[in-house]
């Protein structure tokens, strides 16, 4: 054995492992900020005043939310109720536009 110390390698030095991680912290960063509304998702959608088909489901949506509230009618039938009242509204008003998501 000579006196030599052998040259180490970049990747086996302290740095490389920093990078590695800092890497990873903004792969993880990227992830959560695609992901946003998934895991950070909003309250209530805000409705559109310019749109009609909008504020009738709202308020249908708040009515039928208020019977599932008090025990009128169970999950099931507000799902339905739901439904039938999206269909309702873009009878009467026209498709001016999706609704709002819940």
């Amino acid at each position: 054995m000579s006196g030599v110390p052998q040259e180490v390698s970049f990747l086996d030095r302290p740095v490389a492992r920093l990078c590695a991680l800092g890497v990873t912290l903004l792969m993880v960063a990227a992830l959560a900020f695609m992901h946003r509304d998934d895991l950070f998702p909003a309250e209530q959608a805000a409705v559109n005043p310019d749109d009609p088909v909008a504020l009738c489901l709202a308020a249908r949506a708040a009515d039928i939310d208020k019977m599932a509230a008090e025990g009128t009618i169970n999950a099931d039938q507000a799902r339905l109720f739901k439904s039938r009242a999206e269909a309702l509204c873009q009878a009467q008003l026209g498709n001016s536009g999706p609704p709002p998501r819940q």
